[in-house]
């Protein structure tokens, strides 16, 4: 057995020190998902524990399976209606969405920024929700005759009390001559948003495929474009990549998407999976059920993006090949520009992740671009694959977190002090009282895109803006030595 390195053991001894508060058991439990990195090996002693439920007491910054559903897979498709099924409360999270760029005339023949909700009421808990639910779909369809289709994404007291979505989308289908779609995605289900995206995925491949028609004329050059929800316009970033390369993209999942596209996708090529999280059940149905190969890539930052165009090429002819390499030399001039920019202002910086899905490890390669390094990464709602792909990208000796608490999280940042966090919007103005800069990387803090060649120019900028800001001088540093939170020993002792 490999003898831990100086640098793992002292990680270790800042994890023992911050879970050093917690009693026993919670901090017996809580130690299974907190681990220095060891990227030189299989990571036998870095492996954390992920995607179980998390403990009763402790405070977790996970979203719900509805979350997952609406918020992520479901809510960016804009030519269909989302109903939020259930009451007001978790409806607003409708009208909140991440910012889901998209082409079309909202409240036309485009809704995904549009607030439904079923609005639950005391009756309804009792009496059931099926007939209201049916007079919605009646409503919302004499409303917006340009949709096509509904979503019932259903909410917690839906399943408690039994309501059949199913029964009253079956029907409505056949009296409106478009597809009513039920999403059983409520919030109580499974461990985290996770399973709302497989939810969400099983409820595409049941109601989508093969039951919407679709005539798209095929290509030897079509593929689909999975896991990029256009945050900021992402998707169209990553798409003009593509696009210069000789491909056609047939279907967006689901930034920007019809509900026509995501019939389309069985008739690509090749699938490309940005975030293999949310997405990776679907694209081994189409690969298991249509034969459609999928290829996972990463558009953020200039060596990952040229490392993904290769890769995606590989999967065509030598034209398409030919062409990768020209968009490559093309655009290298003017991301070693961008790099000669910020680099200089940037690099030693240390960085700190949590996120949900994709960043932690997607997005460390942009940071390297720059020289920045990440000292620490975790995942709301990681599984173990996900931990796996992401242990040999980190230093050995960074802080490897599964759903960590506020406590932790803002206890790692007051001892590895690092120049930057990227995590969530519930973190943010948390680390903002700390005087921490502060990126938040779910709708890249109102900037964006992040992806692709267009994206890493404003990635860069918003990285210097944010670290260099003059502004931190002038809040309180609550990560100094002296403020920081007292270990479990030090209180005892006092």
């Amino acid at each position: 057995m490999t003898t831990p390195s100086v640098k793992i053991n002292q990680t270790q001894k800042v994890i023992d020190e911050i879970l050093s508060v917690y009693p026993e058991k919670a901090r017996a439990d809580r130690a299974l998902h907190f681990k220095p990195n060891d990227p030189t090996s299989d990571c036998s002693s870095c492996v954390v524990k992920s995607n179980v439920k998390s403990r009763p007491g402790v405070m977790t910054v996970r979203g719900c399976a509805y979350a997952g559903s609406k918020g992520v897979v479901w809510g960016p498709v804009k030519d269909v209606i989302h109903i939020s099924h259930g009451p007001v409360g978790c409806g607003a999270y409708s009208n909140w969405s991440r910012r889901n760029y998209y082409n079309g005339e909202t409240g036309i023949d485009s809704f995904a920024t549009m607030h439904v909700t079923s609005d639950f009421q005391e009756r309804d808990i009792v009496y059931g929700g099926d007939k209201k639910l049916a007079t919605i779909v009646d409503e919302l369809d004499g409303l917006f005759p340009l949709a096509k289709g509904i979503s019932v994404q259903s909410e917690c007291p839906v399943g408690l009390i039994g309501d059949d979505i199913e029964s009253v989308a079956k029907a409505k289908t056949a009296d409106i001559g478009k597809p009513v779609v039920p999403v059983r995605c409520e919030g109580f289900r499974g461990v985290s948003q996770s399973l709302g995206h497989h939810i969400a995925n099983d409820a595409i491949r049941d109601h989508v495929f093969d039951k919407q028609a679709t005539d798209i004329e095929t290509t030897p050059y079509d593929v689909t474009v999975i896991g990029d929800y256009n945050i900021g316009g992402d998707a169209w970033a990553s798409r003009r990549i593509l696009e210069e390369m000789g491909l056609r993209v047939i279907a967006q999942w689901t930034g920007d998407a019809t509900m026509a596209e995501l019939a389309n996708a069985p008739k690509a090529k090749l699938n490309l999976i940005h975030c293999y999280r949310s997405m990776n059940y679907i694209c081994r149905h189409m690969e298991e059920t249509y034969g459609v190969p999928w290829v996972e890539y990463n558009f953020f930052g200039p060596t990952k993006i040229y490392e993904s165009i290769r890769r995606i090429a590989e999967n065509f002819d030598d034209t398409i090949k030919a062409n990768a390499e020209v968009l490559i030399e093309k655009m290298k001039p003017e991301m070693d520009a961008v790099i000669a920019e910020y680099k200089p202002l940037l690099e030693g910086k240390t960085v700190m992740l949590y996120v949900g899905g994709l960043r932690p490890r997607h997005v460390i390669g942009a940071y390297e671009d720059l020289g920045m390094e990440i000292i620490a990464a975790g995942y709301e709602f990681g599984h173990n694959d996900e931990y796996k792909r992401t242990y040999p990208l980190l230093e050995e000796g960074s802080i490897i977190v599964d759903d960590a608490t506020p406590y932790e999280l803002e206890e790692i940042a007051k001892r590895l002090k690092p120049d930057l966090v990227g995590s969530g919007i519930k973190e943010k103005y948390a680390y903002h009282k700390m005087g921490v800069p502060f990126r938040q990387m779910h709708s890249w803090d109102y900037s964006g895109p992040y992806h692709g060649f267009d994206g890493f120019k404003i990635f860069a900028r918003d990285m210097d803006m944010t670290v260099n800001s003059p502004v931190w001088g002038l809040v309180r540093d609550v990560t100094s030595t002296e403020c920081a939170t007292p270990s479990g020993a030090e209180r005892q002792a006092s």
